[in-house]
């Protein structure tokens, strides 16, 4: 049975397809982020950036470094499109591409968290077996099938994401509005629809037709009577994300995502009708790495099914502490501000400075940090480790207030904890994040 699940033969085209697609789109996004300022932004005019914890070796390159670096990154998607050293370009895009996903948080999008995943997914799979330069170069690698596991990764790994977004989204500020309302009053000077974007019902349909596009859209992808509707509905719906909120390749990766939906004749039919064969053999083709390849594919689901769970197993609401918050897909979930104030102490002292944030962050990093508490404790570290570079052993203490999806502000971190000789711990609560009032 599971030979037969994982190891059929069936037609390649869709992912010959969707590898020219997602070539040209992470291409778009490497260079996308020279052109439109984001590099400059977010790893250039930074004096430091924040790491994932644990990851503060990962630095941007001096200078203008980033800039090449992209630019690389973006060489290496020409060479995925058009199928030429495919796997050391997908590995090596891949690899470039986490390291700065987890190089700074302060431009933190989910979305980046995806490609990081599809990168890594497509460097296993055979992608370059026909309309590549490799397969023409080379004869023998050149293939018409490929393995129903291929299918299955894809397929599986976005039904995760979807269900989960869906999953999220099940709590009252969503379903009663609230959230959607303050996600569109940022939106009311936009050309043409801005006025629309404020009207209740506005809000009320995007409530319900969020919720259940994610909850829905794979099934109904899946099953033949609803797969046009439903593929019409994500037309719009990605669409309209992408008009109204900004968010690079990602709508348009997802809908070319959609075509591991089809049937394969008619993705043959459409797109590669008379450049490649059709096969339709069926044959059952069990390779000699099994089982590396069954161990693999059964840790990576398991991983990805257990760390959106994970918030459950912190104290509090995760809308509140952020625990567990990231590689979750909570996406569009809620709307926070906050005001937080830094003072250092020098030990054996009373001497007491106030710290000006602009002094050290970018404006972007100054918006983040007031409702993020280990971008709160990192930037206590800094401040440590700068003081201390002086000969200076301080404390430092936090005064701030946050406000989730306009709620009043309340007091965020405990202003009696020294955060500078605190230990992050990214397994257990911290209790220097005072409790909330969220559930109440």
């Amino acid at each position: 049975m599971l030979n037969k699940w994982l190891f059929t033969r069936i037609d390649n085209s869709a992912l010959v397809v969707f590898r020219i697609l997602f070539g040209f789109l992470i291409t778009v996004e490497a260079w996308g982020a020279i052109f439109t300022g984001w590099i400059q932004r977010t790893l250039i005019e930074p004096q430091e950036t924040f790491n994932f914890i644990g990851f503060e070796f990962l630095q941007p390159l001096p200078g203008y470094g980033m800039l090449y670096y992209y630019g690389v990154m973006g060489l290496f998607g020409v060479l995925v499109t058009v199928g030429y050293k495919y796997r050391f370009s997908i590995i090596a895009y891949a690899i470039m591409w986490t390291g700065v996903y987890l190089m700074q948080k302060s431009s933190y999008n989910n979305h980046y968290y995806l490609l990081m995943l599809l990168c890594i997914i497509m460097a296993f799979l055979p992608a370059n077996r026909y309309l590549s330069i490799d397969a023409k170069q080379n004869p023998a690698i050149r293939s018409i099938s490929m393995p129903r596991w291929v299918w299955v990764s894809i397929v599986l790994q976005m039904w995760i994401v979807y269900t989960y977004a869906a999953i999220a989204k099940i709590y009252p500020d969503w379903f009663n509005g609230t959230f959607p309302a303050l996600l569109m009053s940022a939106k009311k000077n936009y050309w043409l629809v801005g006025d629309l974007l404020q009207q209740t019902w506005v809000h009320y349909s995007i409530t319900w037709f969020g919720f259940f596009f994610d909850l829905l859209i794979i099934p109904f992808l899946l099953w033949r009577k609803t797969r046009i509707p439903a593929f019409l509905a994500a037309i719009f719906f990605h669409l309209f994300n992408s008009f109204i909120f900004h968010i690079g390749i990602f709508p348009y990766l997802a809908l070319a995502l959609a075509i591991f939906f089809f049937p394969t004749k008619q993705v043959h039919r459409v797109f590669l009708k008379g450049r490649k064969p059709f096969y339709d053999g069926n044959e059952i083709i069990t390779p000699a790495y099994k089982k590396p390849l069954v161990a693999i594919f059964v840790i990576w689901f398991v991983v990805q099914i257990s760390l959106p769970v994970r918030h459950h197993f912190f104290e509090d609401n995760v809308l509140w502490t952020e625990e567990g918050h990231r590689l979750s897909w909570r996406m569009m979930l809620r709307s926070k501000g906050g005001r937080t104030f830094f003072k250092v102490v020098e030990k054996g002292t009373t001497d007491t400075i106030y710290v000006q944030k602009e002094n050290y962050l970018s404006a972007k990093q100054l918006r983040a940090i007031n409702s993020k508490p280990d971008m709160i404790w990192q930037f206590s570290q800094r401040l440590k480790r700068e003081y201390a570079a002086e000969g200076k052993d301080i404390q430092v203490y936090v005064n701030s207030v946050v406000s989730v999806n306009g709620r009043p502000y309340q007091p965020f971190i405990d202003p009696k904890v020294d955060l500078a000789n605190e230990k992050w711990q990214h397994f257990k609560h911290h209790d220097w994040i005072l409790p909330s009032n969220l559930d109440e």
